[in-house]
Parts: structure tokens; sequence; C-alpha cells
């Protein structure tokens, strides 16, 4: 039996591959496939993808491709959600913030530099029109439980986060959102590690077929919603909401949004030079 680890963060868009696993439809495949929740999201799977700790990641497109460009020696294989991630712009419930042109020259907490959370910081900058180098800052929280934490403390002031994961934060506090911030690409691609690629290729394909195989009828499974809002805490309007929003895809990345996402990272510093796409992507 082949033996795999993936990583990815413990939220909804990733059910799928809970329930394929809890289904055993890799062992039946003779695949060993482990998952490995990571809370600090992105920054911390393109940390342990290069460290060789996972073999593949479900990981911001941003993120993987900007760590790619910066030598992780992974290429992206396909998109897993095409729709856009909407980041959430969140300040704690008792500070004085009411509009998000209030947050110019402000903190922002991120849970590590090179994640989703403090890339997006810099993109809804650029929207705000703000002078990225002077009115931008940031500080380090980790993850979600440490904005929880700090931003009541006023250890940061606002926090940028999927909407639909933090809603019940908003809800019931200790959070308020100022409005949002939608990702211009599909949000999630899997990444998988180079040498993985070279070892392994068509046992990575098998498990693409077995996860799009889900995904193409994940939203026709009989209670999805009421999983959603059980396993993640969610009302089941907003579980609705969400499921009308989200579009899972069993394809490539394309070559304009790989474009977009690379010209989008140029013009804000983020790297320092464009590569070519099949340094980036991985065609079987």
């Amino acid at each position: 039996m082949k033996n795999f680890k993936i990583g990815g963060v413990p939220e909804h868009f990733n059910l799928p591959w809970y329930l394929t696993l809890k289904e055993k439809e890799y062992q039946n495949k003779n695949i060993n496939l482990r998952w490995k929740d990571y809370h600090g999201g992105t920054g911390d799977m393109c940390k342990a993808l290069r460290s060789g700790e996972i073999d593949m990641a479900v990981i911001l497109t941003e993120g993987i491709v900007r760590d790619i460009t910066k030598g992780n020696p992974s290429k992206i294989v396909q998109v897993f959600i095409d729709s856009p991630l909407i980041w959430g712009i969140h300040v704690a419930e008792n500070s004085t913030y009411t509009s998000i042109e209030d947050l110019k020259d402000k903190k922002a907490a991120i849970s590590r530099y090179g994640s989703g959370s403090h890339l997006m910081s810099y993109l809804n900058a650029q929207n705000q029109g703000w002078n990225i180098e002077k009115e931008l800052e940031f500080e380090v929280i980790e993850n979600l439980d440490g904005a929880l934490e700090n931003l009541p403390k006023g250890k940061g002031d606002y926090f940028m986060w999927e909407k639909f994961t933090t809603k019940p934060y908003v809800d019931n506090g200790p959070f308020r959102v100022l409005g949002q911030c939608p990702t211009p690409w599909p949000c999630f691609v899997i990444a998988v590690r180079d040498t993985v690629l070279e070892q392994d290729p068509m046992a990575v394909k098998e498990i693409l077929k077995i996860i799009n195989t889900r995904t193409k009828k994940f939203k026709e499974t009989a209670g999805v919603d009421l999983l959603i809002a059980n396993r993640y805490q969610q009302k089941i309007e907003d579980v609705h909401q969400w499921l009308s929003l989200t579009q899972w895809s069993q394809k490539q990345l394309s070559i304009s949004n790989l474009e977009h996402v690379q010209d989008t990272l140029l013009q804000l510093e983020l790297i320092d030079n464009k590569v070519c796409e099949e340094n980036i992507l991985f065609n079987f």
C-alpha cells in the first residue's frame, strides 16, 4: 500500500476529503492517505510541503503560487475550489471601528507571513487605495483562535478570514464584520511535492480521481447541509448560502488565472519576478 500525507484547513470546504477518507475509498485503491489539519493555514502548509512533513496540500492559490516562485519544490495539479474565497474583514466587537476606512494605518492580525490573511491584507489595502508601504502593518497571531483571543485585547486591529468560518463569532462575539474582500481567482488548489509527482504520479492521479468523483456531486449528498451545520457549528441558512456560492473544480488552473495571480503578487511586490507556467503547474 502506498502512503501519502495531505494537509488542509479544518473547514467546510474540505468535507469531501473527510467523507472519502471515512469511507476508505483510498484504501480500496491500495492508497493509505492520511489527513492532517493545519489551523495555521497556507503559510503553515507551505512550510510543511518544503520540509516533506506532507506530500500534498489543499491550499490557497495565491499563497502556494508565491511560495513556488520562492523555491517551494511543489506543483499545482488542479483547482479544488473554483469560486472565490470571501474574506470577512473583522474587528473586535468592543472596538470603535465602524468602517473599513477606519482601518487605514492600523495593524492587520495575520496567522503568519506568507499566509492567506497576510497576502489578502495587501489586496484589501490595494482595493482601498492605501499606501501599502506606509499604511499597512502586521501583528502575527498564528490562527483563528489567536485572533479570537488577541483582537479583543487590542493585539491587532483587524483580521481577515473566510467569512462563513467566522460567522458564529460574528453572531455571538467577539467579532464584528465591517466588510468583505473576495479573491479575484479560484481560491483553493491542490499542490503536490515534486518528488512525489516524479515517483508516484499514477497514485496521485488516482487520489484526484476519487476526490473529483465526490466533489462533482457533493451538493447532492443527502443531508449534507445538516452535516455541515453540525460539524462546523453553522446556522443552516448560512450553510445554504455558502453552498450556493461555492463551486468545486476538477480541472487544472487556467493560464489566465495563473497570470492574474502572478501579476497581482508582482504589483504588490510580494514576489520578485514571475516564473513560467511549467514551473508552477503539473499536467498529467
